[in-house]
């Protein structure tokens, strides 16, 4: 499994982040995304609220059950080794952070899941990969842009590396460009007014056009 998720992620370019989605409003809302061409979802956990990170495990659960063997999900925002746990036990299988932690990492790897830790600095990145990471996410990277990208992986070229925070459909074939594999896309993505509203059909418009904008360039 975890050699395919590798391969899906190159494939596929795209993870879609969700975050702050209920469990009853999950299914919906990644029907949405797969319609608009969406095939790896990621759902967060929140770090403040215990009982939301149930209701994540609960999510995850549901998309890994309803959409096997269509769309794979993976845990993000994952800062401990028991939410590693928590994840692989609701089916996640691949583990997403915001931060590069050498526990985390090899907890995920000892687990056969696929490792995407955060990391901004070459030192960081170059940690998560002597760790076991299996890509490394630039985080946040928006702010800084493709330049950034480049610059990074001129000396670090053997780092799978994603581009997250701040990416959207009229940047990411810049990132996938400057030398990302792949990014992370949320928030310019999955817009919670269109969830509370119900307006489904605009979260698949917004996928398709993010996906354009990946086949089109990336």
């Amino acid at each position: 499994m975890r050699e395919q998720i590798i391969q899906q992620v190159k494939a596929e370019k795209i993870i879609v982040i969700i975050r702050g989605v209920s469990s009853d409003r999950i299914l919906p809302v990644a029907q949405a995304l797969y319609d608009g061409g969406v095939r790896m979802i990621e759902v967060t956990f929140d770090q403040k609220d215990v009982e939301k990170q149930k209701e994540t495990v609960e999510c995850i659960r549901k998309i890994a059950e309803h959409f096997q063997g269509k769309v794979s999900v993976g845990a993000g925002t994952v800062t401990s080794t028991k939410l590693v746990e928590m994840a692989a036990e609701a089916g996640a299988q691949y583990i997403i952070s915001p931060d590069t932690n050498e526990a985390v990492i090899r907890k995920t790897r000892e687990l056969g899941l696929v490792s995407m830790p955060g990391a901004l600095t070459p030192t960081e990145v170059m940690n998560a990969h002597h760790w076991g990471a299996d890509f490394v996410k630039l985080f946040p990277v928006g702010n800084l842009g493709a330049g950034y990208v480049k610059a990074v992986k001129a000396p670090l070229n053997h780092v799978k590396l994603l581009a997250v925070g701040g990416v959207n459909a009229d940047n990411v074939a810049d990132f996938l460009a400057a030398g990302c594999c792949g990014a992370g896309v949320g928030g310019n993505l999955v817009n919670k007014k269109w969830i509370e509203a119900g307006e489904y059909e605009k979260l698949t418009e917004a996928a398709r056009e993010l996906m354009r904008a990946v086949e089109g360039k990336g």
